[in-house]
Parts: C-alpha cells; structure tokens; sequence
C-alpha cells in the first residue's frame, strides 16, 4: 500500500530540492562582497526619504479586493463558455442569475463611491 504513495513523495521531494537547490548554489558560488551601494534600498534611483511602513490610504486596499473579486467572478464565466451546449438551459440561467448577481454588487460599489478617486 505504501508503494502507491512513493510517486507522490518522489514529487515532492523533487519540488523541494527544485526549490532549495539554486538557495544554496547561489551561496556556494557567489561572491560575498557586502558594501554600502548593495546593502541600501533601491528606490527609483534616489535616497528614501520615507518609512517604508507608512500607512496608505484605505482606497488602495479596496480598489484591490475589488478587482480581485470581479476578476476572480469574471474567471468562472471561461470554462462555462465551453462547456455551454454540454449543461444546456439550466447552466445557461444559472450563470446568468450568477451575472446579475455580480452586476448588482457592481451597482453598489459604483453608487457607494468605491470606485471613485478625489
């Protein structure tokens, strides 16, 4: 029983050396010459003169989960173009209480401001 898992922890096993194999060539090989250039943040070419912890306004946070929950929605509608003349009407209303759903929401987003910048 257990030589049916062996492919499987082969697999990983690979995965991990895949992974972990360049980590420590690029240590053994590399040169280590540490200097003040190198160790400094890169910056568009000039000094930080920020924190990098500084707090961003909440709008970049909600523009990005925003994005991602349409485009995450939008993926579905990809493999259901396929297989559209396989689930036939069912399928077909389904998706499209699926849309208005989204589409709802969308409406709210875009009347709630969410989308707006000032």
């Amino acid at each position: 029983m257990l030589e049916n898992y062996f492919p499987v922890l082969l697999f990983i096993f690979i995965g991990i050396a895949m992974g972990v194999a360049p980590v420590v060539l690029g240590k053994l090989v590399s040169p280590h010459r540490p200097n003040s250039k190198k160790n400094s943040p890169y910056e568009c070419g000039f000094e930080a003169f920020e924190d990098a912890r500084m707090k961003f306004d909440v709008r970049y946070y909600l523009v990005a989960i925003l994005f991602i929950l349409f485009d995450l929605e939008i993926a579905f509608l990809f493999p259901w173009a396929i297989v559209l003349k396989e689930i036939g009407t069912f399928g077909f209303v389904s998706m499209m209480i699926f849309l208005a759903i989204l589409v709802v929401g969308f409406i709210y987003e875009w009347m709630k401001g969410a989308l707006e910048w000032e």
